[in-house]
């Protein structure tokens, strides 16, 4: 069904499932408008409809993905387990590793393993007479398969927890808890629904590459949304706060819901920064500029330190607007890190500029797992020390207080990017992405003899000329 087509109770559902998606912000305007377009006064529609108008570019079409990647289940490896072990009721979740785990030491034990957990196929097999001491009448060869089976099930589980926390976390660092909301609660209030699905849109969109900073997510549409929100006396501030806690909402929550708050987001910054430390533990990051270096794994590690620094700025808001900034002052851990693509480096100091300033302070400071976990200690002296070091406000800059709100930003159509590179169309996005072009590697399919027209790549590049700036 198009978004023409749907009622607005439709349209509020579909909000809701935007959530957990990655859809561009002029097609949640769309269906805002699905929504709350009746109640839009003449210059309120206008807004809205700017950005809902420039979802028809291109007749809607976009080569990118329009979802975050979802982490495939174990069907096909529970299926394969059902059939070798010849069972008739698996009672197992494909999309659930404790479910998966579980199955996994059934069959493990089925196969007289000493340890469930444990399948060394070297190590923990059983030979002919072993077998034949536990009743296991099975031929090497089918022992053999059914091991091997269990060992691809458990492997599999792990690497499913993983790939499920990883988005997990991608949706934190994107839209903070937003993705949790309940549906129920979430279209009982359209007006709190619907800036909470258009800001996230915003928030969710793709990093382009250029020597400006990001746009603020927060523009004249979300604006005109939150003042609507402003204005109801039964607006559910607890739901938006999950998207958006800044201390203008968190000051309408109660005590008891802040205290809820603090302990989400410092729960989450716990997990995050643990995380963090394994990644930073088995690579080799220079601490003092943050540029990628081969072999770094950057989209783990900057997909971490996004949740980390969601969280931890979530944190800070909701402890100022609980009245325990003075907490700080014992224990502060720092921002983390992200790294920075060593042709955008390079970009920045050909035109006169150089590091972001909180690289500076970021180096100056304990590494805050080590402080989180107690290993290292850091307060909020340490941390105003470092930032007067390196030229920065500790408070507006968020390094010791609720960061500082940009000035409200203004509806662009979503750019379409190829590796951060802003394209023409999305069909020259197609062809350039599949020929490997802005990605850093060797570019394929015999684009790189060809003549790509001077006005596809729409960004300034450090060196234009077309796709040889791949």
């Amino acid at each position: 069904m198009s978004t023409a087509e749907m009622s607005a109770e439709d349209a509020l559902v579909a909000l809701h499932e935007s959530l957990d998606e990655r859809r561009r912000p002029e097609e949640v305007a769309h269906l805002v408008l699905r929504v709350v377009g009746g109640q839009l006064g003449l210059r309120e529609r206008m807004t809205v409809g700017r950005a809902a108008r420039a979802a028809a570019r291109w007749n809607g079409s976009s080569a990118m993905s329009a979802d975050f990647a979802r982490p495939v289940g174990a069907a096909r490896q529970v299926d394969a387990a059902v059939r070798l072990f010849e069972l008739r009721d698996d009672a197992v979740d494909p999309d659930d590793p404790a479910s998966l785990l579980d199955f996994s030491a059934r069959l493990s034990e089925s196969l007289g393993a000493v340890d469930p957990g444990r399948l060394d196929f070297l190590r923990d097999r059983l030979n002919r007479e072993a077998r034949a001491a536990v009743g296991i009448e099975l031929s090497k060869r089918q022992y053999n398969r059914r091991f091997r089976v269990t060992q691809r099930l458990a492997a599999k589980a792990d690497r499913l927890g993983v790939e499920q926390t990883k988005r997990q976390l991608t949706m934190v660092a994107r839209a903070g808890f937003a993705a949790s909301i309940d549906r129920s609660a979430f279209v009982a209030d359209p007006w709190a629904g619907c800036f909470v699905a258009y800001l996230t849109a915003k928030r969710k969109l793709r990093r382009e590459f250029t020597l400006a900073g990001r746009d603020n997510p927060y523009d004249d549409v979300a604006d005109l949304l939150f003042q609507r929100c402003a204005a109801e006396p039964a607006t559910d501030w607890w739901m938006i706060t999950q998207a958006y806690p800044t201390p203008s909402v968190l000051a309408r929550l109660t005590d008891a819901q802040r205290g809820e708050l603090l302990g989400r987001w410092w729960s989450t910054m716990r997990q995050v920064a643990a995380l963090l430390k394994r990644v930073w533990s088995a690579s080799e990051f220079d601490q003092a500029t943050m540029v990628v270096r081969r072999g770094n794994d950057s989209s783990t590690w900057n997909l971490l330190c996004g949740a980390y620094n969601t969280a931890r700025a979530a944190w800070i808001a909701t402890l100022d607007a609980a009245g325990s900034l003075a907490l700080l002052d014992a224990s502060c851990p720092g921002k983390s890190m992200m790294l920075i693509a060593a042709d955008l480096a390079a970009w920045h100091r050909s035109t006169g500029g150089g590091l972001h300033p909180d690289v500076g302070v970021w180096a100056r400071l304990p590494l805050p797992w080590d402080v989180l976990d107690g290993t290292a200690s850091c307060t909020r002296a340490d941390v105003e020390a470092a930032c007067a070091d390196g030229g920065v406000d500790p408070v507006t800059s968020g390094w010791s207080g609720p960061r500082a709100q940009g000035a409200v930003g203004t509806f662009r159509p979503t750019p379409e990017l190829v590796h951060g590179v802003s394209i023409a169309d999305p069909a020259w996005a197609s062809i350039l992405r599949a020929a490997g072009a802005f990605s850093g590697k060797k570019v394929k399919g015999g684009l790189e003899s060809s003549l790509v027209p001077a006005d596809v790549v729409v960004s300034n590049l450090p060196d234009l000329g077309g796709h040889g700036n791949s």
